[in-house]
């Protein structure tokens, strides 16, 4: 990622705009930012170019029984970071992180019914006393979900451009939706010749299969960018032991946090995880102590500083 620097008022409504549909069209997001289409797509393209934008389409394997799971592993420093690179190549992880030092990685991996967090990573790593151990945690369910932190538009700007609600149809998948799915995670506005060449399918039956997928809600867009375009250079994984009785009170509180991008009740020896962004380490040090601290019924608390993003959401890119 290269030439980060603030994103200015104009950006933050493109931003937004595709936060609320990912594959609106520049036409459709100058109307209501009141621009030219030229300049929707050219700044558009700068911040993509400079990786501080991109758009991704994302299968929402719960309408499909699959099984989302945190997976935590810790390495020797010398192989943290192969691995860590290992397994932001693979299909299955949706994200990817380096934590405490560089020796501990995070990632999250979508599973169907058929397969077990545990033992799916399991047969595919290298088998090497250089990872020296792991875990995998199964998400149970999500409070908040890796949610924006713009929101410059107006409600009346924001339903111009919000798509159909969803109908709940049932939806199968084909091998050519895959290869589909395969191209919207590296690029979710993906020409819709590239999309009908990826996929065997005319320009015509694609338009009409994303329709489809999203009208299912089994296909959703999400919009990356990295914290530090944002001003924000603190970002943490918390893992807490909360009171069986508490779980569902302090996770919908851990929610209504602006600082918290991400909370999900989890199997295992902890079962609540959350992803934070604030400020700078003080700012994460008074948001510990100051507010996650005082929920009743939290235990315990293990927090641990992101390193480095290797992979952010979707596909991983060259």
């Amino acid at each position: 990622m290269a030439n980060i620097s603030a994103l200015d008022v104009m950006d933050h409504a493109l931003v937004h705009a595709l936060q609320i549909d990912g594959r609106a069209s520049f036409r459709a997001i100058a109307e209501v930012l009141g621009v030219s289409e030229h300049t929707v797509a050219r700044r558009y393209r700068k911040l993509r170019a400079h990786g501080i934008l991109r758009v991704v389409g994302l299968l929402d394997g719960r309408r499909f029984g699959h099984t989302s799971w945190s997976v935590r592993l810790v390495c020797t420093p010398d192989a943290a970071g192969p691995v860590a690179e290992a397994l932001a190549r693979r299909d299955d992880t949706v994200w990817v992180r380096l934590l405490s030092g560089g020796t501990e990685i995070a990632c999250g991996v979508q599973t169907g019914d058929d397969q077990d967090g545990d033992t799916l990573l399991l047969k595919k790593l290298p088998r090497t006393p250089r990872i020296v151990a792991m875990s995998a945690h199964a998400t149970l369910h999500m409070f908040a979900g890796w949610r924006s932190r713009i929101a410059v538009l107006s409600e009346e700007q924001a339903e111009r451009l919000r798509p159909a609600r969803p109908d709940e149809r049932e939806i199968s998948l084909s091998g050519e939706d895959h290869a589909l799915l395969r191209v919207l995670a590296r690029d979710g506005r993906a020409g819709y010749g590239e999309l009908a060449a990826a996929s065997g399918w005319s320009q015509t039956t694609v338009r009409r299969r994303i329709d489809q997928l999203r009208g299912g809600d089994a296909l959703r867009f999400d919009v990356e960018v990295p914290p530090q375009a944002l001003g924000y250079r603190a970002e943490a994984w918390l893992w807490m032991k909360v009171e069986p009785s508490a779980l569902a009170s302090v996770g919908a509180a851990l929610a209504t946090h602006p600082e918290a991008d991400v909370v999900a009740a989890t199997t295992g020896p902890t079962n609540l995880m959350a992803g934070v962004t604030c400020r700078d380490t003080r700012d994460l040090y008074g948001y510990l102590t100051e507010r996650v601290a005082p929920l009743h019924g939290v235990r315990e608390l293990e927090t641990a500083p992101v390193i480095r993003t290797v992979k952010r959401v979707g596909a991983l890119l060259p």
